[in-house]
């Protein structure tokens, strides 16, 4: 029952979002606008709405691709920012990202072999900080990273322990919960 709500108020969103774009607060992200409206509606918290709208749009596949068609016209085209890729086809799209999937898999993997890890795991969470840097702020990824390491230049040392403790708990996590096996 409740997926078929969460259907019904994705579709409608998202149709909302393809007539008026500016629906979508300036550099806003046309994802969350849809998450959080699912949110709202279904006076549901961030996780259980983002569960509910992964599962609405793996059991939906056409809706999954509009989904994304969505995010693509609001990020892509309006915004006039990755218009190449915009342009291509899905199979073309696919494949850049498959290609792009495997190569970065490559890259880290080679990385672990030759300097183990620690620096794998540090990439790991740089990126994903400066990912999440660029989504809240709005601003592209290169732009974040160039903010992120003027910050972690700025505040060395703090940053550096801050990085080891999560690494350090990491670690024992994994290693408590191999024990445990």
């Amino acid at each position: 029952m409740n997926e078929e709500i969460a259907k019904t108020i994705v579709s409608k969103t998202i149709k909302e979002v393809n007539e008026n774009p500016y629906a979508v607060k300036e550099n806003g992200c046309a994802a969350c606008h849809v998450l959080f409206t699912l949110s709202k509606e279904m006076k549901l918290n961030e996780q259980e709405a983002s569960d509910l709208l992964s599962e609405v749009l793996l059991s939906n596949p056409d809706l999954d691709f509009s989904f994304i068609e969505m995010v693509e016209y609001v990020h892509l085209k309006k915004r006039m920012m990755g218009t190449v890729f915009a342009l291509r086809t899905r199979e073309a799209k696919d494949k850049y990202i498959l290609s792009n999937f495997k190569n970065t898999l490559a890259e880290l993997h080679s990385d672990l072999v030759g300097y183990g890890p620690d620096i794998v795991l540090r990439k790991l969470l740089l990126t994903m900080i400066s990912l999440e840097i660029a989504k809240n702020i709005g601003i592209d990824h290169h732009a974040s990273i160039e903010e992120l390491y003027y910050f972690m230049r700025k505040n060395e040392v703090e940053s550096d322990i801050n990085i080891a403790e999560f690494i350090n708990q990491l670690y024992q996590r994994v290693s408590s919960k191999d024990k445990n096996m």
